[in-house]
């Protein structure tokens, strides 16, 4: 029984501290939107809020249009999501189930654009967003991170549309079904796990990214959250606690989004692992 015991111990008790050590940082910033500028820097800085001053997330409401950013990264976020999927999906139907010439050439172009750092073409997309009157406007940052996501999200559908057999077109085509509709109603239904993970992982990043929004948006009408959420600092610097009471609000969705599916997430993380390696 203490053999036991012990096993289960050198087993489990490494996973729960690693588990306390991820949620402590969390638990942090939900003790820190509660507490004053005194606890946060000199009293009580790793404790619990001694008094739970709701007025932190007041003046957040009140000082702060967070309902305005919210909306922003949401049409940005959505957006992205909406055109990143409907784009890849087609890209990876063509190259892994249709044969053409050029497919494996155009796949590995696609799949090389995962090494192309974000801040080497700031400067030339910003020059091509000016010049096609895009600044200022939800595409502008919509259609960057669009080609950002791309590639990644062309490597899933992949992978995933490979692992079908083709026993399931040869089918629908004696059934007289046309490309179409083998896409849409039989293949696009098998791949729905790899959508959705997809969709999580494009999410998160059209959500939290900051730099493409920064260069590209300057009308406080438009401004998404990681903006909004500087402007704020830069004007409430000394007001602390309402700064975390914001931090805690716009990052409920991702953690929302993540709890939910992250059964999906674990499988993407798993299939592009594979594909990668």
């Amino acid at each position: 029984m203490l053999l036991r015991v012990s096993k289960k111990a050198l087993t489990y008790g490494p996973l729960l501290l690693y588990v306390l050590i991820s949620i402590y940082p969390l638990l942090w910033l939900l003790f820190y939107s509660f507490k004053n500028n005194e606890e946060i820097f000199s009293t009580n800085v790793f404790g619990i809020p001694e008094n739970w001053r709701i007025e932190n997330y007041i003046n957040a409401f009140e000082a702060f249009d967070l309902l305005h950013y919210f909306k922003n990264s949401i049409i940005v976020s959505i957006g992205t999501v909406a055109i990143t999927v409907f784009l890849s999906l087609m890209f990876s139907y063509a190259t892994a189930r249709m044969k053409w010439k050029l497919s494996n050439i155009s796949r590995i172009y696609m799949t090389a654009g995962m090494f192309i750092p974000m801040q080497i073409i700031l400067i030339p997309l910003l020059i091509l967003s000016r010049d096609l009157h895009l600044q200022n406007s939800y595409f502008a940052v919509i259609a960057p991170y669009v080609a950002f996501q791309l590639s990644f999200s062309s490597i899933i559908f992949y992978a995933f549309f490979r692992s079908l057999p083709f026993e399931l077109e040869e089918s629908a085509s004696i059934d007289g079904a046309n490309v179409y509709t083998t896409f849409f109603r039989i293949m696009l239904p098998l791949v729905t796990p790899a959508v959705a993970s997809v969709s999580i992982f494009v999410f998160l990043f059209a959500w939290n990214e900051f730099l493409v929004a920064l260069v590209m948006i300057s009308d406080d009408a438009l401004k998404t959250l990681p903006l909004g959420l500087l402007y704020f600092q830069s004007q409430f610097s000394s007001d602390w606690g309402a700064m975390g009471a914001v931090m805690v609000l716009s990052t409920l969705p991702t953690i929302a989004v993540y709890l939910i599916f992250s059964e999906q997430v674990e499988k993407a993380m798993t299939v592009s692992s594979a594909v990668k390696g």
